[in-house]
């Protein structure tokens, strides 16, 4: 995390969170979503504007994280701004170097593989020291070589279970309006 945000942190401690604004796609793309994408549906949906600018995008990398729920967020200043995930809360770039097969997040960040996943769409993810992860599209043949050559086992799992089973949660803002209900109802109740 950024020392500026850490000192954000420490300055002003109870700034809510955000839900919603923030999403990530199937190929590692942010997507700010106003409250116009919002309204429009999940963010499988109405992803709304892609983030573009270089700097902002290395800024969400640095500081972005995940809480003991599996919820996962970036840290803006004091600000937590929780991320829609359209598949996973990591996409896989792979790169060859040698008999080696390297694993980078979209975010820069290099991984170790654990296990490797297809879903009922026939979409491959990884298991890694950082987490559950889709490996990007353009890699999926790479991905497909190291099954081949033996280096990799493929699991099969459906999607729906893949998040269960790794920890990780798609839609924070869809949880936290699930709490907020059940709040509401045992409230009245």
């Amino acid at each position: 995390m950024d020392a500026i945000v850490e000192a954000a942190l420490r300055k002003w401690p109870n700034v809510p969170h955000c839900h919603g604004w923030l999403g990530l796609d199937a190929r590692g793309d942010w997507y700010l979503r106003d409250e116009q994408a919002q309204a429009a549906g999940t963010f499988a949906l109405a992803k709304g504007s892609r983030i573009e600018h270089a700097g902002l995008l290395a800024f969400i990398a640095r500081n972005y994280a995940a809480d003991a729920m599996g919820c996962w967020y970036f840290q803006n200043g004091p600000q937590r701004v929780y991320v829609e995930l359209e598949c996973a809360p990591w996409v896989w770039r792979l790169a060859e170097t040698g008999a080696q097969l390297c694993i980078d997040t979209h975010t820069g960040r290099p991984a170790q593989f654990e296990s490797a996943w297809l879903d009922e769409s026939g979409r491959v993810f990884i298991a890694t020291d950082l987490g559950l992860g889709l490996v990007h599209s353009v890699d999926v043949e790479r991905a497909s070589s190291a099954v081949e050559r033996g280096l990799w086992r493929i699991n099969e799992c459906e999607f729906e279970a893949l998040a269960a089973r790794f920890g990780h949660v798609l839609s924070p803002a869809a949880l936290r309006a699930a709490v907020v209900a059940q709040a509401q109802i045992c409230s009245d109740g």
